[in-house]
């Protein structure tokens, strides 16, 4: 059987370079699109209602993700057959994968994420590198954690780094983007969170304040900047700071480690006995 002929052959169709125009940040905020790249950010895409686009595949794409573009047009996508050098023109990657989605924005207003009651929240506070911000949005929603929250001096959530980095999980909870520190933790603190801030130099120990049981309710963890941590003002916030405590010789922690450590040491205690998961879904 003949492989499909790709429709799109020429990098400098409109159509083409209205895609590729979304790698960059202002033209994604104008359009309220971002681009999905690989099967699996698809897939994710085409399973979340009202998101996806438009898919471009290669026809070698088309025919061995067949199923794949089948959920993308049963989902309303417009799918477009195009040449390799018209997805590697749309890619960002240095070996893409023959699959491109144009995805709408996912950010959820936070007042939306407060009224849903939370128990576990990520806030990003000044986090500027993008495949941390995705690799920690992978981490909350693996701890099991309602919600993110990016505040307006950190990375594009629809940067095509951090989505990768994020391995699909961008589309699996809600994430505010935007917000002001001081306006984000106010508003936790009024829906009756505590505020954990995150640092190496933080009063308290991680391993004390679980032995203490202190960690059973509902908890939003503020992670700092990559290089310099959380500032002063964002420390005085938080009703504890918190470090993770090295038990080896190790200097310190990368944020997305650290991340993972502190929302996973939350989620249990949450989820053990008098925890406010517990209460909450037996």
């Amino acid at each position: 059987m003949a492989a499909a002929t790709p429709e799109l052959i020429s990098p400098r169709s409109p159509r083409v370079s209205a895609a590729r125009r979304l790698a960059k940040r202002n033209f994604r905020g104008q359009e309220r699109l971002f681009l999905a790249e690989g099967p699996q950010a698809v897939r994710e895409a085409a399973g979340h209602a009202d998101t996806l686009v438009d898919l471009f595949a290669t026809p070698a794409a088309a025919e061995r993700y067949a199923d794949l573009v089948g959920e993308a047009r049963a989902a309303g996508a417009r799918v477009h057959l195009a040449d390799e050098q018209v997805i590697a023109d749309i890619s960002t990657t240095v070996t893409p994968q023959g699959l491109v989605g144009i995805c709408r924005f996912l950010d959820t207003p936070f007042e939306d994420i407060l009224s849903a009651r939370p128990q576990l929240v990520a806030v990003l506070a000044n986090v500027r590198d993008p495949g941390n911000a995705g690799t920690v949005l992978r981490c909350a929603d693996a701890a099991g954690a309602d919600a993110v929250v990016l505040t307006d001096a950190s990375v594009d959530l629809y940067n095509p780094k951090a989505v990768r980095a994020s391995v699909g999980s961008l589309f699996h909870l809600p994430v505010a983007v935007g917000v002001p520190v001081e306006q984000a933790v106010e508003g936790l603190k009024d829906a009756g969170i505590r505020i954990l801030a995150a640092d190496g130099a933080g009063a308290h120990d991680l391993d004390d304040e679980l032995d203490r049981g202190t960690m059973g309710g509902p908890t939003a963890w503020v992670f700092g900047n990559e290089a310099w941590g959380l500032a002063e003002e964002t420390r005085a916030l938080a009703d504890a700071v918190v470090r993770v405590p090295i038990h080896g010789k190790a200097e310190s922690l990368n944020l997305a480690t650290a991340a993972a450590v502190c929302l996973y040491a939350s989620a249990r205690a949450q989820r053990a006995s008098g925890g406010c998961r517990s209460v909450t879904e037996s």
